[in-house]
């Protein structure tokens, strides 16, 4: 059966190596970071996920046990081994709880969208304290991904000033933020006309003028991620905080796109496998009328399986190509992550039976999450939209 936090299943080491020279390097870096997820989340669980409680304390000891230099390149604190580093450590989370293991991504995913940046003097700044987790980080593209793709309309504008940008507006849901934390995001930059004139990203200090953090609505689940609404009046970024410029946008979206999309399989996968452990838990004892139901232990871990060796692969690919034209197979494999996370988590329900409603036994809690892995930023509808986007184009081409 898959591996529990504790350690790590031969299956699984058999299962990366021949995938990039860097995966016995990544199994081995995942030892102190499940004995921090052992010592510091697992007691916390209830409690984050119960009581909203923020886990800022394992988030800081994940970090200074090297949780999230893989999003970090060597030359600025990180280790070298990119984004499949990112997913395995962000998977290994999932396993105890989605909640936390979105804001590893979160951490992970802002420190990619510096290092991947063209301002290095903001890397050098920022990125060696972000992959120790000594500064937190944040990331609030939702709206920016979704308004690019004309889903929504942007919520931010900025307008050029000396020296920086002036930005406006009201982001609603933004999460892993605090009064100390930074966190990325992107607007449309108006002319004196009121004419776009592209995208500017920037790294926002929750402290500045102009800025103030707002509490939002409670959710059912996934509460614990310190998401809050992010209100900007005349907020002043100056260009040394500014990751991308209007003319540098377009390559700057297709650099952190996919990484971005993908690393958010690490939830997907991390869950999954909780899911199939749930239910052969169940089978201990109820294997008798458990072997009625639509899916079996072995039908979850074989999808498991298939859905890890295919993400392993495409993250090496992504971290050697960060803009890589694959980003069809990048949306329809974390769209498979999605549908293969509800299926999962409605397994492991239907396993339990009752008691999987009990408020402090997981299968309920594993369903909610599986229901925000579908949601988050591309969601199920999102994912697919794009995906019969893009099909259409190719198809129009060949035509």
């Amino acid at each position: 059966m898959p591996a529990s936090t504790a350690a790590a299943p031969a299956a699984d080491r058999a299962l990366i190596r021949g995938f990039a020279p860097s995966a016995c390097a990544i199994e081995e870096s995942l030892d102190e970071v499940r004995a921090v997820i052992a010592a510091t989340l697992a007691p916390k669980v209830l409690d984050v996920d119960l009581k909203a409680e923020y886990p800022e304390a394992f988030l800081r000891a994940l970090g200074q046990a090297g949780g999230f230099r893989g999003a970090v390149s060597p030359a600025f604190g990180g280790n070298g081994l990119g984004l499949a580093h990112v997913v395995r450590v962000i998977e290994e989370v999932a396993k105890e709880c989605v909640s936390s293991a979105f804001t590893v991504w979160c951490q992970t995913a802002c420190a990619r969208y510096l290092q991947l940046s063209d301002n290095e003097a903001l890397k050098r700044a920022f990125l060696p304290r972000i992959a120790a987790g000594e500064v937190l980080v944040g990331t609030g593209l939702s709206n920016t991904v979704k308004s690019a793709d004309s889903i929504e309309a942007f919520r931010l504008s900025a307008r050029r000033v000396e020296g920086g940008y002036l930005i406006n507006g009201v982001l609603p849901w933004v999460s892993n933020l605090g009064a100390t934390h930074f966190f990325t995001t992107g607007c449309p930059v108006h002319g004196a006309d009121g004419a776009s004139e592209g995208l500017v990203f920037v790294l926002v200090d929750c402290s500045q003028p102009g800025f103030r953090l707002v509490d939002c609505a409670h959710f059912i689940g996934l509460d614990g991620t310190r998401t809050l609404a992010c209100h900007f009046k005349d907020a002043f970024v100056p260009d040394a905080m500014v990751l991308a410029h209007p003319q540098e946008s377009a390559d700057y979206v297709r650099r952190i796109k996919p990484g971005m999309i993908h690393a958010q399989m690490g939830m997907g996968l991390g869950l999954i496998d909780a899911c199939a452990q749930l239910m052969a838990q169940s089978n201990r004892s109820h294997a008798h009328v458990n072997q009625y139901l639509d899916d079996q232990v072995e039908d979850i871990e074989a999808a498991l399986d298939d859905a890890r060796a295919a993400t392993y692969a495409l993250a090496d690919e992504i971290e050697r190509h960060p803009a890589t034209p694959r980003i069809l197979d990048v949306l329809k494999l974390r769209l498979a992550g999605s549908e293969l996370s509800l299926r999962a988590a409605h397994a492991a329900m239907l396993h339990q039976g009752a008691k999987g409603y009990l408020v402090r036994n997981a299968p309920q809690r594993r369903l909610r999450e599986s229901y925000f892995i579908a949601i988050v930023t591309p969601a199920t509808k999102h994912l697919r939209r794009e995906i019969a986007r893009l099909e259409g184009r190719a198809a129009a081409m060949r035509t």
